[in-house]
């Protein structure tokens, strides 16, 4: 590389950082907190239940804006409080009663120094691309595993799949096993790559996110598996397929694995995507959740 371009390398890596620089100083003078035992607790809680509530409040409106339901994968579903109350509850039970405890026996063991200087943007991108992609490579296996073997599935993964048709908050409604073992994943991940501190905290922040709208049960035209091309990414529709099928579409995010693996099952089109009040003419999957929207017309 010459040095002209080894400098220019130089000044754009610089450049990036400094868009991260006041970020980070920022969230350092909070550094009592985030240093604390509680704070990776309730960063996991409080970032949960808001990804969650604006899902919450679209179900509570649904049954009487039918504009909304047609963006319902299942237009006929609106979960009860009976059945957000328990989902709610079980996360915040397992995030005291089992969580905190080994969030305070890390932190007691390894207490966490935070660098002066924020991660490069490049860095930090990569870092948190890879991340997703390891996790959705060991989630996928770790769920293949407890879907074909039956004890597995009854003892610790059948939890999940007692809300046939997902929502919000149904997203953490799991076993303690399946909790720890997603953590595990995580702390796997951002370990090996040596993740700045910084990063850990955004990646958690997308993960999150994205294990929310894969069970929102809600496929808006900007969802995330449209804007990422080629059909790499499952998303919402792809997830609701495993919860109704139970054989397919193990992998949490994308689809490359089920593709490789023949587990891959396609999506039914959503309503607002059918022209003329009904479906395309091609020979590919039926518009089910328009068929259930005419309930309402």
């Amino acid at each position: 590389m010459s040095c002209h371009n080894s400098s220019e390398l130089q000044v754009l890596c610089s450049s990036s950082q400094l868009l991260l620089q006041p970020l980070w100083d920022r969230l350092k003078t909070w550094q009592t907190l985030t240093q604390s035992p509680f704070f990776p607790v309730l960063f996991s809680v409080i970032t949960y239940v808001g990804f969650c509530l604006p899902f919450v409040v679209l179900d509570l409106l649904s049954p009487w804006v039918p504009t909304l339901r047609r963006y319902k994968i299942h237009p006929d579903f609106s979960p009860s409080a009976r059945q957000l109350l328990p989902c709610l509850g079980q996360t915040l039970y397992q995030h005291v009663v089992f969580v905190f405890p080994v969030t305070l026996l890390h932190w007691t063991r390894s207490p966490v120094l935070l660098p002066p200087e924020a991660p490069q943007l490049l860095e930090l991108v990569s870092h948190i691309v890879f991340c997703l992609l390891l996790f959705d490579a060991e989630f996928f296996v770790w769920h293949v595993l407890h879907h074909k073997v039956p004890w597995l599935y009854r003892t610790f993964h059948k939890v999940h799949h007692q809300n046939s048709s997902s929502f919000a908050l149904a997203t953490q409604y799991m076993s303690v096993w399946e909790l720890f073992s997603l953590g595990f994943f995580d702390l796997v991940n951002v370990t090996l790559l040596k993740c700045h501190p910084l990063t850990v905290l955004i990646f958690h922040v997308v993960n999150i996110w994205l294990s929310v709208e894969d069970h929102s049960g809600y496929d808006f035209p900007w969802s995330t598996h449209r804007l990422v091309p080629f059909g790499w990414y499952g998303g919402v529709a792809h997830h609701d397929v495993h919860h109704s099928q139970f054989n397919c579409n193990f992998a949490p995010y994308f689809t490359h694995w089920d593709k490789l693996l023949g587990t891959f099952r396609p999506a039914p089109l959503p309503a607002w995507s059918c022209d003329c009040g009904g479906c395309p003419s091609d020979p590919g999957p039926l518009c089910i959740s328009l068929l259930n929207q005419k309930k309402y017309t």
